[in-house]
C-alpha cells in the first residue's frame, strides 16, 4: 500500500522519524527522495495544503554544466567556465557552492532529473551572468521539476506528508535538535513531531515586505514602493526556526529583484506583485521620459531605478506590443491577462499618445516627444541614448515601433523575488552557530540559505531551483551518512490515468460542495483550495477536469488518489512559455 493519503497532523507513521523536513519547495522534496532511497524514514510537514513552494509558478528553468542538451546544439560548457561566471557576475560569490555545484549539476540534477520523468526540452541563454547558453527548460514548467518528485515519492512506504501543518517551534534537548512543534492550521491543535535530524527548507523571505526593506542593500536608495512577488509563505520563518537552537543567519541584504514589477490588481493588500515582461516597451518615469536601458539586467537596471524613479515608472506600449505582454509566472493564460487589462484604470489606455500622458498624469509634450524619439532611434537601428540595441543586435532583440493605436502604460515598481542569503550552513548543509560550530541534528537547504551563498549579490537565471535541489541532495546525504539504513526499493509507479468521465457526472459534487460559498469564506489551512477553486470558476471548468476518480459519487471509494491528482497541476500551472531564442528539443 502506498502512502497516498493525507495523515492527521500529529499522529505519525514514525514515533520518530529518522529525517523530518519542513517544506515541500525544491529542497524539502529532492532532500525527501534522497534520504527515502537511502532508507530512512521521512516525514515532511508542509504549511500549504499542496506540494511544491514557489517552484509550482515558476518557468522551472536550472543552470546546468555540461549535459547533452548542450553538446547536442555544440554548445561548450566546462565548470571552468561556469565557475568564472558566477564568481564573475556574482559578486561576493561562495566560491565552496560555486564549485561544487558546477562541477556536479550534470551528474547530480540533469541525469537525477531525468531518470525520475523530467524532460529537459530546451537550453538557453536567459539572462545576464551566464557566458554560454545554459539555461534548461523542462517542459510543463516549474510542475514538469516538482511533480515528478511527488511522484517518486509516493512510491515509498517509509515516507510521509503532513500538510496545513505550521511549523512553530524546534525541540532542543541539550543542544541537539529533536523535533519540530506543529499548528494545524485547520484545527489549531498543537503538537510535536520527534526527529532524529531537522531539515529546514522552508523558502526565503521576499514575502517578508518589512524584512526586505529592513534590510535593503546600503548601497541603494530605498524606494517608496516595492512589490512582494515571492511565494506567499516566503516569509523568513526558517531563520527564525533556527534561532531557538542557536543557528545563526546572515547576508540579509543579498537579494535578487526585478524591475518590472506590475501590482496585482486583484491583491487586497495591495502589497503582491506579478514579474511582468513588455519587451516592446519602453520605460519612462513621471515626467515622461526615458531613464534606463529598458529589459537590461536587474544587476544594472535596479540601482539606475532607485536613483531616477524612486515612485516607480510606467512601461508605455502600443496594440502591437500588447500582443507580447506577459507575466512570467506559470499558469497565466492570456484570459487571466486579459482580466489584469480589463481592470478599469489600472493599465491606462488611450487612442493617441497625448491622451495617455494625461491619463499617466504626466506632460504630454514631454511623452509625445520621447516615443518620437525612440521611433527614430528604431528606424535608425541604434539606441544611441541608452544602447539597448545597435546594428549588431540580434533581430529578436530589435524592438519596435510604438506607432499603432490604442496606446497603454503599465505601472511599474521594484518586485522582490530571491533571497541570496539566508541561514548560514557549511558545504554539508549543517546549520552553523555564530562560532561556526553546526548545530547536532538540524540542516538547512535551498532559498532559506540564500542557496549557501552560491549567486553572491547576483543571481544567474536557473541558479535559484538548481542550487535549491541540488543542496537538499546533499543534506539528506549527510545525514543518511551519519546512519546505517538499508537502501529501500520504491512500489509501482503512481498511476496517473484518469477514468473516463461525463461532465453530468459533476452534478453529484455539487449536492454536497458550494465551492461559490467555500472560497467566498477565509478558513485557515484552505489557502490553496481557494485560489484554485477560484481559477476553477472563473474558467468554467467542470469538477471531474480534476477529480476524476471521484465521479460518480460512490463512499467506498470518496477519497482522492494523491497520485492521480498530480496530472491536474497542469491546468493551472502552464501557461504558453515566454518568446526568447532557445535550442530546442522537439517532442518526439
Amino acid at each position: 500500500m502506498r502512502l497516498t493519503v493525507f495523515f492527521v497532523l500529529g499522529v505519525s507513521l514514525f514515533a520518530q522519524a529518522d529525517l523530518l523536513v519542513v517544506g515541500s519547495g525544491p529542497a524539502g522534496l529532492a532532500a525527501a527522495l534522497e534520504a527515502a532511497r537511502a532508507g530512512l524514514t521521512v516525514t515532511v510537514v508542509e504549511r500549504n495544503s499542496i506540494f511544491g513552494g514557489h517552484a509550482v509558478i515558476s518557468s522551472g528553468g536550472l543552470a546546468l554544466i555540461g549535459t547533452p542538451l548542450q553538446r547536442q546544439r555544440n554548445i561548450v560548457d566546462t565548470p571552468e567556465i561556469a565557475q568564472r561566471d558566477f564568481q564573475t557576475w556574482g559578486d561576493d560569490a561562495a566560491a565552496a557552492w560555486v564549485k561544487s555545484y558546477t562541477e556536479n549539476s550534470k551528474t547530480a540534477l540533469f541525469d537525477w532529473m531525468a531518470a525520475i520523468g523530467t524532460e529537459f526540452v530546451s537550453v538557453s541563454p536567459n539572462g545576464g551572468g551566464s557566458s554560454v547558453p545554459r539555461f534548461h527548460s523542462p517542459r510543463e514548467q516549474g510542475i514538469g521539476l516538482m511533480v515528478p518528485l511527488r511522484r517518486e515519492l509516493l512510491r515509498f512506504r517509509n515516507v510521509e506528508f503532513q500538510f496545513n501543518a505550521h511549523v512553530i517551534g524546534l525541540l532542543v534537548d541539550k543542544g541537539l535538535v529533536t523535533g519540530v512543534r506543529v499548528n494545524n492550521l485547520r484545527t489549531n491543535a498543537k503538537s510535536e513531531l520527534r526527529a532524529k535530524n531537522v531539515l529546514i527548507a522552508t523558502g526565503g523571505f521576499a514575502a517578508n515586505l518589512e524584512l526586505v526593506r529592513a534590510s535593503w542593500p546600503k548601497s541603494m536608495v530605498l524606494p517608496e514602493r516595492v512589490l512582494v512577488g515571492g511565494g506567499f509563505f516566503a516569509l523568513g520563518e526558517g531563520m527564525e526556526l533556527v534561532k531557538g537552537a542557536g543557528g545563526t543567519s546572515g547576508r540579509l541584504d543579498h537579494q535578487w529583484n526585478y524591475a518590472s514589477g506590475l501590482p496585482d490588481p486583484f491583491d487586497e493588500t495591495g502589497r503582491r506583485g506579478y514579474f511582468s515582461n513588455a519587451f516592446s516597451a519602453i520605460w519612462v518615469n513621471h515626467t515622461g521620459k526615458r531613464f534606463v536601458k529598458e529589459q537590461h539586467e536587474p544587476k544594472e537596471t535596479i540601482p539606475v531605478l532607485v536613483e531616477r524613479a524612486p515612485k516607480g515608472f510606467w512601461a508605455v506600449f502600443d496594440a502591437e506590443g500588447r500582443k507580447g505582454f506577459r507575466i512570467v509566472h506559470a499558469g497565466f493564460t492570456q484570459s487571466r491577462i486579459d482580466a489584469i487589462f480589463g481592470v478599469p484604470g489600472f493599465i491606462k489606455r488611450a487612442d493617441s499618445i497625448e491622451e495617455l500622458a494625461r491619463e499617466m498624469k504626466t506632460p504630454p509634450e514631454e511623452l509625445a516627444k520621447t516615443v518620437a524619439r525612440f521611433n527614430q532611434l528604431v528606424e535608425e537601428g541604434t539606441d544611441a541614448d541608452f544602447d539597448r540595441f545597435n546594428s549588431k543586435s540580434p533581430a529578436f532583440f530589435k524592438p519596435r515601433k510604438i506607432l499603432q493605436p490604442p496606446f497603454y502604460a503599465a505601472p511599474m515598481y521594484i518586485l522582490i523575488r530571491k533571497s541570496l542569503g539566508g541561514i548560514n550552513v557549511d558545504a554539508s548543509c549543517r546549520v552553523l552557530t555564530a562560532e561556526g560550530h553546526p548545530v547536532p541534528g538540524l540542516y538547512a537547504a535551498g532559498e532559506a540559505t540564500g542557496f549557501g551563498g552560491l549567486n553572491g549579490k547576483n543571481g544567474i537565471e536557473g541558479a535559484f531551483l538548481g542550487p535549491s535541489l541540488y543542496m537538499g541532495r546533499i543534506a539528506a546525504q549527510t545525514v543518511a551518512a551519519s546512519m546505517s539504513a538499508k537502501p529501500a526499493e520504491p512500489g509501482p509507479k503512481v498511476n496517473i490515468e484518469a477514468p473516463a468521465t461525463k461532465p453530468e457526472m459533476a452534478a453529484s459534487c455539487r449536492v454536497c460542495h458550494d465551492i461559490p460559498k467555500l472560497t467566498s469564506q477565509k478558513r485557515g489551512g484552505y489557502w490553496h483550495f481557494e485560489e484554485s477553486h477560484k481559477i476553477v470558476q472563473q474558467r468554467g471548468l467542470n469538477c471531474t477536469v480534476c477529480h476524476a476518480e471521484m465521479a460518480p459519487y460512490k463512499m467506498e471509494t470518496h477519497k482522492i488518489d494523491r497520485g492521480l491528482q498530480t496530472q491536474a497541476c497542469k491546468n493551472c500551472h502552464v501557461n504558453p512559455a515566454m518568446t526568447r531564442p532557445v535550442f530546442a528539443i522537439p517532442r518526439q
